[in-house]
């Protein structure tokens, strides 16, 4: 597998094609043909602001949110000729919908977006993300921990920086457990116990625990770390698929038994099982699978419900692990100003300047709950990370952390048919799990694009 750079002042017949490929991959329809792409490019004022896509501001649902990415982008605009614009796309289109990706399809991307480690590999092997490196110093390099940066570079250089790290955790009503009997000591630690607590705590109005349902990057991202729990992995170092082993199996059955058994619904509310308030505070489930931002949403939209935080349950033959994943900045080689693009991301996310660090800091504590991507913006935080729920995620949760696979969108795509086809259509999952490793090495023995992390 080669990690040569795309080159990104230029766009080849070859790139086009291998875009087109990757975009259709997806089960992206949009079509993409070279000229108008460079031409749609090239005949934007170069002095109109550069576009800023994400699922915050203005429109978002935490205000905190909405005024730091406001401010942010107001700090940057009264100090540089390039201005910068917010444009809200609403989370469930960014994440789930064809949106993002058929934006660069048809030539009209944003000039600066975001994206999980999940979708890096679709852009990156597309060709549209520019090189951030020469914009950040040696000692800015160094404060991003190896295990946070790694999947946001290729061959050295640095294309995403990431604003946060979020650890998955199991969120439960205080409520519903005491309804139930239950208390704090009855926090389940393996899957056999999660299961016994979950019906338990259904009733004809409530559903005991939930996990992701709906198909797309999130839903895998929350998955891996039960596959991992068991040693289970879904490539080898020699870049063979390890799909089909009895960790896989035991993963995938483990979710299918959740639903079968009726404490684990088909569907989820709101914007999906990342939505703590219109699924956990408003009485649909009793324990709900999601990340440490759970904290600021339930803070921001749902002050007086009551909850705990645990870790999550492991099988009988495996480990603690979780997956941290983490939206990151991006800078769109093919834009208006992609230098000016790369010098936005690194200005707001990564120098060593006090406002650059605080902006971090202030961002996981006070805007958002995360664990911070940075050192130094760990020690600006102070002793917000020693306390309350955030100290409970820093102290017993954050360190069984694992990264977020990278992955290009074939992978993704193998990988999200086998959970579905167990967990709501009924499949057998060691015959899943053969037949997805089968498509995976297929797949894999031709792939040529940057490394999968």
């Amino acid at each position: 597998m080669s990690d040569t750079k795309k080159p990104t002042s230029a766009i080849s017949r070859r790139d086009l094609l291998q875009r087109s490929a990757l975009f259709a991959s997806a089960g992206l329809t949009a079509g993409l043909t070279g000229f108008p792409y460079i031409n749609r490019m090239a005949v934007r004022a170069q002095d109109a602001p550069l576009k800023f896509w994400q699922f915050y501001a203005p429109g978002g649902q935490v205000a905190s949110q909405v005024d730091w990415f406001t401010k942010m982008v107001a700090d940057w605009n009264d100090s540089h000729d390039q201005k910068v614009e917010l444009e809200y796309v609403p989370n469930a289109e960014y994440i789930n919908g064809p949106k993002l990706a058929t934006s660069f399809a048809s030539g009209e991307g944003p000039d600066i977006f975001v994206i999980s480690p999940g979708d890096f590999l679709r852009y990156y092997n597309g060709g549209v993300l520019q090189d951030l490196t020469p914009h950040i110093d040696d000692a800015t390099k160094e404060d991003f921990p190896e295990s946070v940066i790694a999947n946001r570079m290729v061959d050295g250089k640095i294309y995403g920086i990431p604003m946060e790290v979020e650890p998955m955790a199991m969120y439960y009503s205080v409520k519903a457990f005491e309804e139930a009997g239950l208390n704090e000591n009855d926090v389940p630690k393996t899957w056999d116990e999660l299961l016994e607590i979950a019906k338990k705590l259904t009733t004809p109005t409530r559903y005991g625990v939930l996990f992701e349902t709906q198909p797309g990057y999130y839903q895998n991202f929350t998955w891996y770390p039960f596959l991992w729990q068991g040693g289970g992995e879904f490539q080898t170092k020699d870049g063979k698929s390890a799909f089909d082993s009895p960790a896989t199996v035991q993963a995938l059955k483990f979710w299918q038994d959740a639903v079968k058994s009726g404490a684990a619904p088909r569907q989820v509310l709101g914007n999906g099982a990342n939505d703590t308030v219109a699924n956990l505070a408003a009485g649909y489930c009793a324990i709900q699978n999601v990340g440490i931002w759970g904290i600021s949403q339930l803070a921001g939209n749902a002050k007086d419900f009551e909850y705990g935080v645990f870790r999550l349950p492991t099988p009988a033959n495996g480990k603690y692990v979780t997956v941290g994943g983490g939206w990151a900045f991006v800078a769109n080689a093919q834009g208006k100003n992609p230098d000016a693009a790369a010098q936005f991301c690194a200005w707001a996310l990564a120098s060593m300047d006090k406002g650059s660090v605080q902006r971090v800091a202030e961002w996981c504590t006070k805007a958002k709950s995360d664990m911070p991507p940075r050192n130094s913006a760990l020690a600006a935080g102070g002793d917000a990370f020693e306390k309350g729920m955030i100290g409970t995620f820093a102290k017993d949760i954050h360190p069984g952390t694992r990264a977020e696979p990278r992955v290009p969108p074939e992978v993704y795509k193998i990988i999200s048919d086998a959970i579905q086809q167990t967990q709501l259509g009924g499949a057998d999952p060691q015959q899943t799990a053969t037949a997805a490793s089968q498509q995976l090495d297929a797949f894999l023995a031709s792939y040529n694009g940057a490394r999968i992390l």
